[in-house]
């Protein structure tokens, strides 16, 4: 009798890991066909070298003392910022639950039963009442034999570095807004200057031709013009100075306040001097965290499609159930009230719905949803980082355009002006000068603050800003 028992348990613990060959948990690999060449950026600039902009700090990338002061603030207290550290405590949670799943679950519980009996039952004959006391604690326990457990912990774990990646990225994306939101003031200031300089000059040269038309020189249609050209420059500087307001107020939210005004420094103290290196390619992206993250998040699909596809096969489970149990109280901690109950069982799931299926059909759509997401990712970080090389080498030979014109624009103005005091001249090449000349200043310093902006893009594309 005791050997055929034992022939039982035997078999009910030797079947499980005798089919554990028809399944058994898939490892990840990254999939091959995603990895980035040199092809995907449409450059010829990448470095040879495994260095990048990439891995240095934001601190010796933004070397105005004052934009990082508006950084280390953001860094504390951006909103966006400390929902991200609370999700990280959540997937934290998660992840502590995961690494337990290994271990049974224990319970106690005491119980007092009473009854009251009928006396036409079938022990009301004997007793018109009944009570039970008990006290007892349960084990369970489930064998990974399919690699479940194993499974959701690995879950688990790519769910918890996501969200560091995922908080990784919101402290990139903040530090490249705060600096692009922090040089565009800057241009406006400059702007702004140009304009209100301008406004002055053409407040001085409408008196000039008012002169002259009083000497003959010019007509009413000039002076006219003239006047326009100051009313233009005016609007001009109420238009640079309401983006002035809304810019300060934007970059206050990124700081986690009130709109505030925003001190700053200037347009040309701005020299970043790091080298502009991007890396090779197959390491080019290798610092994203939105990159990381989205590989997590593949991995997460695929460890839960591993547990889903588990759920086919039979779990083994031990259940053991030992306390004390008395009709009467002052024998409750007496030995003969103790009693044991172990169960040992083998569940294979048949007809349940087709609820197995389905989530094994979900999980293997979510896998492949996270593949996609996650060659699309890689594709766009390629398409950033070829963006900002292009804006950049753009906006450095923009630069030496854009001075040369202005140039030629002033001297024009200044010959244009003096033909015109010498009746050498028509008074429309004086006007078309100088609004060629204000144009001109103004795109200029434009394209300086799109220097600074393609350094920012680029650094973020390569996944820098948040170390």
């Amino acid at each position: 009798m005791k050997f055929s028992k034992i022939i039982r348990i035997t078999s009910v613990i030797i079947l499980p890991l005798l089919l554990v060959s028809c399944f058994s948990a898939k490892t990840y690999e990254r999939p091959e066909s995603e990895l980035l060449n040199s092809q995907y950026f449409r450059t010829d600039s990448l470095q040879k070298d495994s260095v990048s902009i990439a891995a240095i700090s934001w601190k010796q990338l933004f070397t105005d003392p004052v934009l990082q002061g508006y950084i280390e603030e953001g860094l504390t207290n951006n909103i966006d910022i400390r929902e991200a550290i609370q999700q990280i405590m959540i997937a934290e949670a998660y992840l502590k639950q995961g690494k337990a799943g290994y271990l049974p679950t224990l319970s106690a519980s005491a119980q007092y039963t009473h009854n009251e009996l009928s006396a036409n039952s079938q022990f009301g004959g004997q007793f018109d009442r009944l009570d039970q006391y008990q006290l007892s604690g349960g084990l369970s326990w489930e064998a990974d034999i399919w690699g479940k457990i194993r499974s959701n912990k690995r879950a688990n774990e790519a769910t918890y570095l996501q969200s560091v990646a995922a908080h990784k990225a919101v402290k990139s994306r903040l530090v490249a807004s705060i600096a692009s939101l922090y040089y565009q003031l800057l241009s406006l200031d400059e702007q702004i200057a140009i304009t209100e300089l301008t406004i002055a000059t053409r407040e001085s040269g409408l008196e000039t031709t008012k002169a002259l038309k009083e000497a003959g020189n010019v007509t009413e249609v000039g002076v006219k013009q003239t006047e326009a050209q100051l009313y233009t420059a005016q609007a001009i500087l109420i238009d640079l100075k309401n983006n002035v307001r809304l810019l300060e107020n934007s970059l206050s939210i990124l700081l986690g306040s009130e709109p505030k005004d925003i001190a700053r420094s200037s347009l040309d103290e701005q020299k970043i001097s790091t080298p502009l290196k991007t890396g090779v390619p197959y390491e080019l992206l290798a610092n994203r965290p939105d990159v990381i993250a989205a590989e997590y998040a593949l991995l997460n699909s695929f460890e839960l499609s591993n547990v889903a596809r588990s759920n086919f096969y039979p779990s083994l489970t031990l259940t053991a159930n030992v306390g004390l149990q008395s009709l009467d109280f002052d024998k409750l901690f007496d030995s003969s009230s103790l009693f044991t109950t172990i169960v040992g069982g083998l569940t294979q799931p048949l007809l349940n719905g087709r609820k197995i299926k389905t989530q094994y059909e979900v999980a293997k759509a979510n896998q492949e949803q996270a593949k996609l997401q996650f060659k699309y990712t890689l594709l766009n970080a390629s398409k950033e980082v070829s963006d900002a090389l292009y804006s950049y080498n753009a906006a450095l030979d923009k630069i030496k355009v854009k001075q040369k014109e202005y140039e030629a624009y002033t001297v024009a103005r200044e010959y244009s002006q003096e033909l015109l005091d010498n009746g050498l001249a028509n008074y429309l090449e004086v006007l078309n000068a100088r609004q060629n000349t204000l144009s001109t200043n103004l795109d200029l310093t434009g394209t300086k603050y799109a220097r600074l902006q393609s350094i920012v893009d680029l650094y973020e594309a390569l996944g820098g800003g948040w170390q």
